[in-house]
């Protein structure tokens, strides 16, 4: 007896005690617990405890999974209007460089001008230096003012007629109804008309920067004739876009081009008789003429003609148009100024190509 508490003793002091211990009262109990029903029901009772205890770990488990998914809903919505919002701000930031690049083109532009506009002020001043110097400055100021607006309009004018170009093509490839198309057409048409009267005005202005093209490309310039392009030249370059036509319209186009030639005939013989009356006046005698003052004012009096010579063949180039349209049918009429409105174009991309070539050093 000593012995087994001198054993327990040593047990404890080694640490012993509580595993001992509980298997002691594990053994006490399994004793106590005679009754194998008893035994059983106390086992079915901890597996009931175990098994609810699961059960509710696993609905706990599973609870925040199916909140998870809403949240990963709005997680998507929320990157996806983060990368809208993104791809907005590029494209305003693209938007702002391009208009600031525009803005800087304009400005150097505007600068280029005034400084060609000042050289032939001064140039003007400087041939009229015995006239009324002061009201030559004045005027020049205003007509400089006049052609600048004249150039702007036009920059704006054929970013239009690309446009109505891109119409025209669209309309035709979707074969759209003629009601449709006559108004794309008669769009046109009013488009060309805005661009002579705003070449009357810059006529006004000054008559010699209008007829010598400066405000139109270098290949364009090739073509000129009187400030536009000839009526009858144009009839031949857009007759095969008109085909098929009838004989009745083979006919009336024909007569269209030799009468816009006779036309054309009659303004050139007059441009040359007044280059020959400008050109015996200014190698007149100037005792006979009385001054050179009365020289000069003589010869401006007749460049005032120059004003009417490019309104009359403006007058030609609508009436031209005017009178194709009504020979045609709408969709002649569409594929011929879509035509034009390529030629005009190809004309500009010629005058870059010319203007960007490789050149050899002088």
């Amino acid at each position: 007896m000593s012995s087994s508490s001198t054993q327990f003793a040593n047990s404890r002091r080694m640490g012993m005690h509580e595993p001992l211990h509980q298997i002691s009262m594990w053994g006490d109990t399994f004793k106590g617990d005679s009754n194998p029903i008893a035994g059983a029901s106390t086992m079915m009772q901890v597996d009931t405890r175990l098994d609810s205890k699961s059960e509710s770990t696993s609905h706990d488990s599973l609870g925040p999974s199916g909140n998870s998914q809403p949240e990963a809903r709005s997680s998507d919505k929320r990157q996806r209007r983060l990368a809208q919002n993104r791809e907005a701000a590029r494209k305003s930031r693209l938007r702002k460089k391009a208009y600031v690049q525009q803005l800087e083109t304009s400005r150097l532009k505007l600068a280029e001008m005034e400084q060609e506009l000042e050289r032939a002020r001064q140039q003007g001043l400087y041939v009229g230096g015995s006239l009324d110097s002061a009201r030559v400055g004045f005027s020049g100021t205003i007509n400089s003012a006049r052609i600048a607006t004249f150039e702007m309009e036009y920059g704006h004018w054929v970013e239009e007629q690309h446009r109505q170009n891109c119409e025209l093509r669209n309309a035709l490839q979707a074969h759209v109804t003629d009601i449709e198309l006559r108004i794309l057409v008669e769009s046109s048409l009013n488009h060309y008309y805005d661009l002579f009267r705003m070449k009357a005005d810059a006529a006004k202005a000054d008559v010699f920067y209008l007829m010598s093209g400066m405000w139109r490309t270098s290949a364009e310039r090739f073509f000129l004739w009187i400030g536009g392009f000839r009526p009858s030249e144009l009839l031949n370059v857009l007759m095969p876009h008109f085909e098929p036509l009838t004989d009745q319209q083979l006919l009336d186009v024909c007569n269209l081009r030799q009468s816009s030639q006779q036309a054309e005939d009659a303004l050139s013989q007059g441009m040359e008789k007044l280059q020959q009356t400008l050109a015996q006046s200014m190698v007149s005698d100037s005792a006979v003429a009385g001054s050179v003052r009365s020289q000069m004012a003589e010869a401006v009096d007749k460049l005032d003609s120059l004003e009417n010579f490019v309104n009359q063949a403006d007058h030609l180039r609508q009436q031209t148009l005017r009178q194709m349209s009504h020979i045609l049918t709408t969709r002649q009429a569409a594929r011929g100024l879509l035509a034009l409105g390529e030629y005009f174009h190809r004309l500009r991309a010629l005058s870059s190509l010319w203007a960007a070539r490789p050149r050899e050093p002088a």
